[in-house]
């Protein structure tokens, strides 16, 4: 019997994660969408003001008997970058945090543990915060599998791209 878990991370664009996430064996689902504010089912439109306190994240979703949360937070520290809470290459707002959302204690316990082997690697200190997850709501319909649906498209090509190359990189075996 299959074993599936989820966890809600925010790294910068949704698209980005969404893209990498999903050449993951054993990730089942990655759904962009919103976590972390105080409006109900905010729009695209509200989350880019930076009013509503939301975080751009994706919801993956994953056979744990096939990878592990802790591979999971492994790709997370490197395809983003953890030492900037913010902002994400160009793109710079508080909808672009360096969050992960955990469900439960276990969930909790080993994102603060990958943040602590994650920091060994790093000079700078990481700023991602980790926090527990109250709701998730999915983005509209038109951010959904952005990189598969636009692979040509400038941002896909300038952003997108690299971060799939360092995952390429780093987690040959993990991909698909």
């Amino acid at each position: 019997m299959t074993k599936t878990e989820s966890i809600v991370l925010g790294g910068g664009c949704f698209w980005c994660l969404e893209a990498a996430y999903a050449q993951l064996k054993g990730v089942i689902k990655v759904l962009p969408g919103y976590a972390g504010g105080s409006v109900s089912n905010p729009t695209y439109e509200q989350v880019c003001t930076g009013t509503t306190g939301h975080v751009e994240v994706v919801k993956v979703t994953f056979e744990s008997d096939v990878i592990s949360l802790g591979d999971i937070m492994a790709v997370f520290w490197t395809i983003h970058d953890p030492t900037s809470l913010n902002r994400q290459g160009g793109d710079v707002g508080t909808q672009y945090a360096s969050v992960a959302f955990y469900d439960n204690e276990t969930q909790e316990r080993i994102l603060r543990d990958s943040k602590t082997e994650a920091q060994k690697y790093l000079d700078t200190p990481i700023v991602t915060k980790i926090e527990p997850l109250d709701a998730f709501y999915e983005a509209e319909a038109e951010h959904h599998d952005y990189y598969e649906k636009h692979p040509e498209a400038a941002y896909c090509q300038v952003v997108i791209e690299p971060k799939l190359n360092k995952l390429r990189d780093h987690f040959a075996p993990l991909l698909r």
